[in-house]
């Protein structure tokens, strides 16, 4: 075990703002990056978002995405605020934004100037699109690349209901920020071996596209198309949570042997025996009357009992629960998920540890969300230091 972060000595300037961008630095700040977070002024506009009243400006969002970075405020339309920018860019491995193209330029931070103020910069553009196609100077947020990408199509396919839908997750930000992470560690890799920076892009709308379609491109894989678009048994309606007598389990009769072993804790060992479940290929075809046989027959036992007798037969099964009960899960519980920590001038707060463990750092450091410019002097008189130090050699 060692006492050095795993990213400790990389500088992120980051200057992105809600949920894409912000998810990714946080990955990065969680691994012992030091992300300096730049907002305007006004402060990020995510800040506000499930903000109490009675707090100081920390959003309940805001204390999830944030925490482990250092916050300064610059005015970037301000001359002597963009020369605090350039100063810190000077100090920086990496620079990661979402500001439209033509507007960080007209600011003066688009790549090729950044590139003269540090060569060997990794530059990261969190874009809506990619920079090469029609849709590039289009705004882009969560729902927007969720219809753009189809995937306001996929709860329509598995219930049968025609309205377009979203899925009630900020999915395509967050799985974008994660694209963002693996980019800059990447490009940081690279920079190590080679000495050289470079510019790298990551559009929301292709990152997940690329996401949805790793499983659902299906029959549309091969040219020509074998088979419709859309992994079937993703999208099948009867492959829901089954009801039980006081709520309802998820199973995952992954295999074909599973089959067997299942309708025999059901009680019905001989369904399979019968046609047109009576083989392999049978079963794979008609799943959808093996589903509503055994949704037919889980209401016999509780959640709980179903739980145990499944997994007893290495059948994968799970009660289904509120999301708002989540905190009580024994396992979380067990590993140290959930943790109530008190922040500097929020109060109690309740903080998710990092999913990755590392096992030279099993229990990573993690600062709380930081105030509007609470670390701006600190992050000047660094970078005066920096200077003075740079003008002596």
């Amino acid at each position: 075990m060692t006492d050095t972060k795993l990213l400790e000595g990389i500088r992120i300037v980051d200057m992105t703002s809600v949920i894409f961008g912000p998810y990714a630095t946080q990955t990065l700040a969680d691994c012992g990056a030091d992300v300096i977070k730049v907002e305007p002024p006004t402060g990020d506009q995510f800040r506000s978002a499930g903000k109490p009243a009675n707090n100081r400006g920390m959003g309940a969002c805001h204390m999830t995405l944030n925490r482990g970075k250092r916050s300064i405020a610059l005015d970037l339309k301000d001359e002597d605020d963009r020369a605090v920018m350039r100063d810190l860019l000077a100090t920086a491995d990496v620079f990661i934004h979402n500001v439209r193209a033509k507007a960080v330029a007209r600011l003066g931070f688009d790549y090729e100037t950044v590139r003269e103020i540090a060569p060997d910069i990794v530059y990261v553009h969190c874009t809506g699109f990619g920079s090469d196609g029609p849709y590039s100077p289009l705004q882009a947020y969560d729902d927007v690349i969720q219809a753009a990408s189809g995937m306001t199509s996929m709860l329509p396919r598995a219930d049968d209901n025609p309205a377009p839908r979203f899925v009630p997750a900020a999915i395509a930000d967050k799985v974008s920020g994660l694209h963002a992470a693996y980019a800059v560690l990447a490009a940081i890799i690279h920079q190590i071996r080679t000495g050289k920076g470079q510019f790298v892009e990551v559009p929301m709308f292709e990152s997940f596209t690329h996401f949805s379609l790793e499983e659902h491109l299906y029959g549309a894989t091969f040219d020509p198309p074998v088979e419709s678009i859309v992994y079937k048994r993703q999208a099948e309606p009867t492959r829901q949570p089954f009801p039980t007598a006081d709520g309802h389990v998820a199973i995952v009769p992954y295999t074909d042997a599973d089959w067997g072993k299942l309708f025999t804790v059901l009680g019905e060992p001989d369904f399979v025996d019968n046609e047109p479940y009576d083989t392999p290929l049978g079963r794979f075809r008609n799943q959808p009357g093996m589903f509503t046989r055994i949704a037919e027959l889980t209401p016999a036992k509780t959640s709980v009992e179903w739980t145990e007798l499944l997994n007893e037969v290495r059948i994968p099964c799970m009660p289904c629960r509120d999301v708002a009960d989540i905190f009580e899960d024994p396992h979380l519980k067990a590993t140290g998920f959930f943790k109530r920590r008190e922040h500097p001038s929020e109060g109690g707060y309740i903080e998710m540890q990092p999913p990755v463990r590392f096992g030279v750092r099993p229990d990573p450091e993690l600062g709380p969300a930081p105030l509007l410019d609470q670390h701006g002097d600190e992050i000047r008189e660094e970078l005066a230091r920096s200077k003075a130090v740079r003008r002596v050699s």
